[in-house]
């Protein structure tokens, strides 16, 4: 008589012990929730007890990094998780992240994701700070559709960031100068280094950019931050908070064409 080795399942208490090293705020009542939305379905013992196998776990980082590092609502990464396939997935946990880090979204998810409208998006495109991949976009346009709702409410709109766009070039370009000379190596880790080396650059050039509008700004007698201005000041009376109001009718005084 053959007899298959039981199946190994985790309990709840051991699926948050897992997660928990790389998912601190995770709770029994929050893997409960995502259950009750349709997003995981764990089995279930005679005893009506949630059993998890490896795959449940491996959808749960998936879920847990879609929303900690995209700002995707539950709805998109349910339907990320359809088409992906990810119902049915049962590799190790470092796959989810992986797809996690790679979302694509359709153009309706990421209107609903930034919180922007279609006469918004098209504008966004127009200027050049948002591209398309085929017919989805990356996750670096909705980083870029948010960050420009943001400062939509300080009356900066997508027209007044062709200067910021055009130096982002400017810096891609001399960045690709730099690593020029290591991507013409034939050694297999050549363009592996390559790319360190460009967000090392990057980081730098950032660091370099914060510090020099920092100074700017303190030689225009404005407040540093931590001072009596805080970085993150809240927006003009009489504008929307955060970003779901779109980037439509916000322009005031303090920023023109």
């Amino acid at each position: 008589m053959n007899a298959e080795p039981a199946r190994a399942y985790l309990g709840i208490g051991e699926v948050l012990s897992r997660l928990r090293p790389d998912f601190p705020d995770i709770t029994v009542s929050k893997i409960r929730f995502l259950e009750s939305a349709g997003l995981i379905e764990p089995a279930r013992s005679p005893s009506r007890y949630r059993q998890f196998d490896p795959s449940d776990v491996a959808r749960l980082r998936f879920i847990l990094t879609a929303q900690r590092d995209h700002y995707l609502p539950l709805r998109v990464i349910k339907e990320q998780l359809a088409r992906s396939g990810q119902a049915a997935a049962d590799g190790p946990a470092s796959r989810a992240d992986a797809a996690g880090r790679g979302l694509l979204l359709s153009r309706r998810e990421l209107l609903e994701a930034a919180g922007i409208d279609e006469a918004e998006l098209a504008e966004l495109e127009t200027f050049g700070l948002i591209r398309r991949t085929g017919r989805q976009y990356g996750q670096d346009a909705l980083e870029v559709a948010g960050t420009v709702a943001a400062l939509a409410t300080y009356g900066v709109l997508p027209r007044h960031l062709r200067a910021v766009r055009a130096a982002a070039e400017r810096e891609t370009s001399l960045i690709e100068q730099v690593i020029a000379p290591t991507l013409r190596q034939r050694s297999p880790g050549a363009r592996e280094r390559a790319g360190r080396t460009a967000r090392e650059i990057a980081a730098l050039s950032l660091r370099l950019h914060r510090a020099l509008v920092e100074n700017a700004l303190a030689e225009a007698g404005l407040p540093a931050a931590g001072g009596t201005a805080t970085a993150q000041a809240d927006p003009p009376p009489g504008l929307p908070d955060g970003l779901s109001g779109g980037l439509a009718g916000r322009e005031v005084g303090g920023a023109s064409a």
